[in-house]
């Protein structure tokens, strides 16, 4: 045997638990984790005689291996690093495709391609198994080199339980230009196949690999495909073995309708921004009952965006998220983010902090009150910060509110 003390880092706090001799590593982890359900766990083998000041060191690269539904990791130097993610039923969504998507995954818009790919290492090792991409965020090849690295047998995660969305771009609705844009994004994430590929905005731009086409006003040259002729495409991407499941975003329900009445494969998936100042609860009981599960996007906010109002206001900021934050010893970000996986919302926070991406993740260990999910829905002020804008003038006005099929003009 190699160790002698193991150190569990929980949301219980740091327990010290003494090896069994006579049962094996792997039989020892079961006996030891088998009721903790949910946690999220990370375990530092320490070799007898080593100093467990190793505990706080940055943990090196590690080779992966499973026991079960947990992951451990082989002897590096004189000490065997192993962490250990047990998932419980509530972490994930199941789609009308029967897939099960996590609750919790890391968002890689503005994330810049030199930066990524250690966002995606960092979420990675610790538990993440969800990671939203797009062709238009222009990082795809460095996310896909991440992949390569650590995402296979023998590696961090086993691609098989990695949920990975990308999206296909407004450009690129024709439909001879469908599958192309699939391919190129399965080409630079360096993938087989995605567990869910979107149709990021329902309204087309000009059919080419500029992503922003412009007219000489500086205004945006529109496309005049309808969503409907580029889902049909879409779903031979699902027959092909392309992709496991399609979906849309952006998209508002007069739109939903009108696609799930001309399709053969139903959209498993609806995302759309979604947080405590624009709640959407209209849209989401909409999707559910068509059977589409809702991914939040920009559950936090989104305040580093270039066209920002300083006048908006700050919902990281919010008093009674703080009020909330301080009772339960957790962030603000935290706060927010439980409040949408306890309604089954997925959310994609973005970060290529490693310590928000952890943070991020830790809203499985406690639970907000029924009055506390209230006072948090109440404070919806059906405010979008993510209106695409563009600036004309010196003004910044809103990049797509001119074509017919911007989605914001309807109610939900």
């Amino acid at each position: 045997m190699w160790t002698s003390l193991i150190l569990c880092a929980m949301s219980l706090g740091m327990v010290k638990v003494e090896e069994d001799p006579n049962k094996s590593v792997g039989q020892w982890l079961r006996s030891c984790l088998k009721e903790q359900v949910g946690l999220k766990v990370t375990l530092i083998l320490v070799g007898r005689g080593n100093n467990t000041s190793l505990v706080n060191r940055p943990l090196p690269p590690w080779i992966c291996f499973e026991i079960l539904n947990m992951r451990y990791f082989a002897k590096i130097g004189n000490a065997l690093y192993l962490q250990m993610v047990k998932m419980a039923t509530s972490d994930y969504v199941v789609l009308n495709t029967g897939q099960k998507m996590p609750l919790i995954g890391l968002g890689t818009w503005k994330n810049p391609p030199d930066e990524v790919k250690d966002a995606i290492y960092n979420a990675l090792k610790i538990g993440y198994h969800h990671i939203d991409c797009a062709a238009v965020y222009n990082n795809e090849a460095s996310i896909g080199e991440a992949f390569k690295q650590y995402v296979g047998a023998d590696k961090l995660v086993r691609r098989e339980d990695l949920f990975v969305t990308s999206k296909l771009w407004n450009t690129k609705h024709h439909p001879e230009d469908v599958e192309a844009a699939c391919c190129k994004s399965l080409e630079d994430l360096q993938l087989t196949y995605l567990d869910l590929y979107l149709i990021h905005w329902p309204h087309a731009f000009e059919r080419g690999d500029n992503p922003f086409p412009k007219n000489p006003d500086e205004t945006v040259r529109y496309g005049s495909i309808d969503y409907k002729e580029t889902w049909k495409v879409m779903e031979e991407l699902v027959r092909k073995g392309l992709v496991k499941a399609i979906g849309l975003s952006n998209f508002n329900s007069r739109q939903i309708d009108d696609v799930i009445s001309a399709a053969a494969i139903k959209p498993a998936v609806l995302q759309v921004e979604c947080h405590p100042y624009l709640v959407q609860n209209e849209l989401i009981a909409h999707c559910r009952k068509h059977g589409l599960a809702v991914t939040a996007y920009s559950p936090l906010g989104s305040p580093d965006r270039f066209w920002k109002d300083p006048d908006e206001p700050l919902l990281l900021q919010d008093a009674n998220i703080k009020t909330l934050a301080d009772k339960h010893g957790k962030s603000p970000a935290q706060i927010m983010l439980r409040w949408q996986v306890q309604r089954g919302v997925v959310a994609i926070p973005k970060s290529v902090n490693a310590g928000r991406i952890a943070q991020n993740l830790q809203v499985f260990d406690f639970t907000l009150t029924e009055d506390e999910m209230k006072i948090i829905g109440t404070l919806n002020r059906n405010w979008r910060y993510l209106v695409p804008k563009i600036k004309i003038g010196g003004k910044f006005v809103p990049r797509d509110a001119e074509h017919p099929d911007y989605p914001f003009n309807d109610p939900y």
